[in-house]
């Protein structure tokens, strides 16, 4: 009987999670930071996304920003995102995103635990109709834990994130969920690694589940 259950899983669970509303991606990143002064960077990250099973760019962008460290748990930032985004004529045309951040953090022995509050606006290019003609507004709510292991350079983490609109009557608290598994590795100092599994669940404009590997390299100067 346990053999039938087990067999029945591994010819429906595929189906499921690779089903028509399910799609595989893979985002690259650079994230670099240069310290101006003391409590202030400025922070620069090119992407690349890629979605339909990593077979085409879904879009590409530039995330420039600052961010002010209040004091050593708490930080606020500030950003502007310029996309070359795909859209529904298959061209691909200019999104502006303006983000702003508060950054919490609090460190219990080996453990890095951190929050972060994101007000998002999207000013789109590419009017399909009336409504993109207004900006889009968005809250996201984000919790990292992640385990700094002694005298070890991978350093496993869990996050998640919820992404709630504002400002517009919409159905759903959340219109879009990420949920993240990952590894850091440093390098040193100046030079780390990310890698990330990310399952997406967005809801808009219909549910799409989405499975994500995130490539990230950051850098220091």
């Amino acid at each position: 009987m346990i053999k039938k259950v087990l067999i029945l899983l591994i010819i429906v669970f595929p189906a499921k999670l690779f089903s028509q509303d399910t799609d595989f991606g893979i985002w690259y990143s650079i994230n670099s930071e240069f310290k101006l002064v003391k409590k202030l960077e400025l922070d620069l990250s090119p992407n690349v996304r890629t979605f339909n099973n990593a077979s085409k760019i879904e879009e590409a962008f530039l995330d420039a920003g600052l961010t002010y460290k209040l004091f050593k748990y708490l930080s606020l930032s500030a950003s502007y995102r310029i996309t070359e985004n795909l859209e529904d004529d298959n061209s691909y045309h200019l999104q502006h995103k303006l983000f702003f951040d508060v950054k919490g953090s609090w460190t219990p022995g080996d453990l890095d635990l951190s929050g972060r509050i994101r007000f998002q606006r999207r000013y789109k290019t590419y009017i399909e109709d009336e409504e993109d003609k207004i900006p889009d507004s968005h809250i996201r709510l984000r919790l990292k834990a992640l385990y700094d292991i002694p005298s070890f350079k991978f350093n496993p983490y869990l996050s998640a994130e919820l992404f709630c609109p504002v400002f517009k009557e919409y159905d759903r608290f959340a219109d879009k969920k990420r949920y993240m598994l990952g590894v850091e590795y440093n390098l040193n100092k100046k030079h780390g690694f990310e890698l990330e599994y990310i399952f997406q669940k967005d809801y808009h404009p219909d549910l799409r589940n989405e499975h994500i590997i995130q490539v990230n390299y950051k850098i220091k100067f």
